[in-house]
Parts: C-alpha cells; sequence; structure tokens
C-alpha cells in the first residue's frame, strides 16, 4: 500500500497538477477569393459549419450545401471561406476547442481582417454555430446559425454578438421553436438578434438563405471592433 495509509485518518488539503499535450487534427476546405494576395489587403473570413449529414473524411461531402458549394463557381466570393468537416459520429459542440486552434491557425497564416470573421452553419452546424459564438463571442463580428438551436446557458455569451437566424416553419427535424427560443432569450438580455422564418419551408432553411446576397451583405456590416483600455 501507499504510504499515505499509515497516516491518521484526517482529511488533508492535496493538489495535483499534470502537463498534457493534445493533439488536434481537422481536415478542411479553404476558399482563398478571386484577387486574394494584393499587397497590404486583409480579407473578412467566413468559418462554415456543415450539416451531420457531410461528417466523415470525404472533403467532397462538404461541398454540398452553403459556401462551400456557391465558391466551386462564384470565384469572386468576397470571403476567405473556411469550411472544417467534423468526424463521424461527433458532434461540432464537441469540436469547438478544435474549431477555435483551427480558426486561430487560417489568421495565422492568411490575409484575414480579424474585425470581419463571421460564423455561420446549418443543422448540426447552426447547433455548432450558437455554441462555438458563445464561447468564443470576441472572435466574430456577426453569426447566421440556420435551423439550429442552443441552451439557454449560452445567451450571457451572445448578448454582444449580432445574430440573423434562420428556420424553416415546417421543418420537421429541428423545431422551429429552437430558434425562435434562442432569438427570444438573446433580445430579452439585450442582444442584437433577428430570426427569418421560412413559412413554407421544411429542414432545407439553408438553400433559400445562402442563395441570399443580403446575408452577406449584413455581415459585412459587422465589424468586431477590440475595445481600448
Amino acid at each position: 500500500m501507499g504510504s499515505d495509509s499509515a497516516q491518521k485518518p484526517d482529511q488533508q488539503e492535496k493538489a495535483f497538477e499534470k502537463t498534457i499535450t493534445t493533439t488536434l487534427t481537422c481536415k478542411y476546405l479553404l476558399f482563398l477569393p478571386e484577387g486574394y494576395g494584393q499587397k497590404d489587403k486583409r480579407w473578412p473570413l467566413m468559418l462554415f459549419l456543415h450539416g451531420a449529414g457531410e461528417r466523415g473524411n470525404d472533403l467532397n461531402k462538404v461541398k454540398v450545401h452553403g459556401p462551400p458549394k456557391i465558391v466551386e463557381t462564384k470565384k469572386d466570393f468576397p470571403f476567405i471561406v473556411v469550411s472544417p468537416q467534423c468526424p463521424e459520429g461527433v458532434w461540432w459542440n464537441d469540436q469547438l476547442n478544435v474549431l477555435i486552434n483551427l480558426l486561430d491557425e487560417i489568421v495565422a497564416r492568411y490575409d484575414v481582417d480579424t474585425e470581419r470573421i463571421y460564423l455561420t452553419g446549418l443543422s448540426m452546424g447552426g447547433y455548432g454555430t450558437w455554441a462555438l459564438a458563445s464561447k468564443h463571442p470576441d472572435r466574430f463580428a456577426a453569426i447566421a446559425p440556420i435551423c439550429g438551436g442552443g441552451m439557454r446557458i449560452m445567451v450571457p455569451g451572445l448578448t454582444n454578438v449580432p445574430i440573423w437566424a434562420f428556420h424553416g416553419g415546417k421543418d420537421p427535424v429541428v423545431p422551429v421553436k429552437e430558434s425562435e427560443e434562442m432569438v427570444a432569450a438573446v433580445k430579452a438580455r439585450g442582444g442584437d438578434a433577428r430570426l427569418t422564418i421560412y413559412p413554407e419551408a421544411n429542414h432545407d432553411s439553408w438553400t433559400e438563405t445562402y442563395n441570399n446576397p443580403e446575408l452577406y451583405e449584413w455581415f459585412l456590416k459587422h465589424r468586431k471592433v477590440k475595445k481600448t483600455q
């Protein structure tokens, strides 16, 4: 038995410390817009989180919806687009540390305007959008969660992030109340949140959303200005 076994049966104060090295791995698509590389120009960045059906090891699956699909043909899309792929059987809410470290890596390596970093995602990625922004609200100038939802404990972290949520009124997979309740909770705390509901749409509320130029115009109106001491 250990040496502690010979001591008196008193409750003692102890402390434990151990350094652990973690290796993070993430496959992702990176789009650099037409004109990237111009001297002294910084570009807005969009981080896109896909839905559950695009998980796995084949990055071509990530190209089926949203910004990764759009930039296949629209080379003048005015954002750097980062589209990570979630591993099979895992949820974005379990990958928040991976995502924020990926974002750090991209910012360090590419010409990113750090005041114009935006976050969006659909379905599982909509949930991930709410979660990542609530944990790191200082990183995003605005977010657009689509057919997602979240927990009320996330709300305090979202009151300083402009939010435009989208949902199908007849969504059979994620009830529209998921977005309604999150937006209402953020607004009740004084946050800047709005919700667009497509009355006749089912789960696919993302096609109409990502095909709407107003979304990208709205993103670009917002900057995350660092507070001065």
